[in-house]
């Protein structure tokens, strides 16, 4: 086991895990100028993937919103008054489909991506121009790609 702390409480994990973390942690913070300042939703429902995702976007500068796993939760958030640079949307959320919310983030043009465990086929047609990112994520490279859709918007 290992124990790892970031100014808050220590967290305790198996060796790979902490494997996976220490990979994550150790990000070049290359490209976080791009995402500093920026506030990124992160709805993710495998547990251990949304906290690696928000432990990436923390490292290169981002402010989390979530990370949430339910598309209800998500919905809110969106509807709320929370400041919302960009998104990173599991496309089946505990087999319930992301895209209802990915129509009302594209309505208020705040751009996002997705993440799969499937092919592009399960894109619905009017979100094929969408960046798809397939698991396993390759975080780095989305959290780049994340943040040059931002710098296009």
């Amino acid at each position: 086991m290992t124990v790892w702390g970031q100014g808050g409480p220590p967290t305790i994990c198996s060796s790979k895990a902490a494997n996976r973390l220490g990979k994550i942690m150790s990000f070049q913070l290359a490209s976080a100028g791009s995402l500093a300042g920026r506030h990124v939703l992160v709805v993710e429902d495998e547990y251990f993937l949304a906290d690696d995702i928000v432990r990436a976007l923390k490292t290169l500068g981002a402010g989390v919103v979530g990370p949430v796993g339910v598309l209800w939760d998500a919905t809110e958030i969106i509807d709320g008054d929370v400041a919302i640079d960009a998104a990173i949307l599991d496309i089946n959320l505990h087999r319930e489909m992301v895209f209802p919310l990915a129509r009302a983030l594209r309505a208020r043009n705040i751009p996002f991506v997705f993440t799969t465990g499937y092919d592009r086929t399960s894109v619905e047609a009017e979100f094929q121009d969408v960046h798809l990112w397939e698991k396993p994520l390759d975080i780095n490279a989305m959290a780049s790609d994340l943040a040059g859709l931002i710098q296009r918007r």
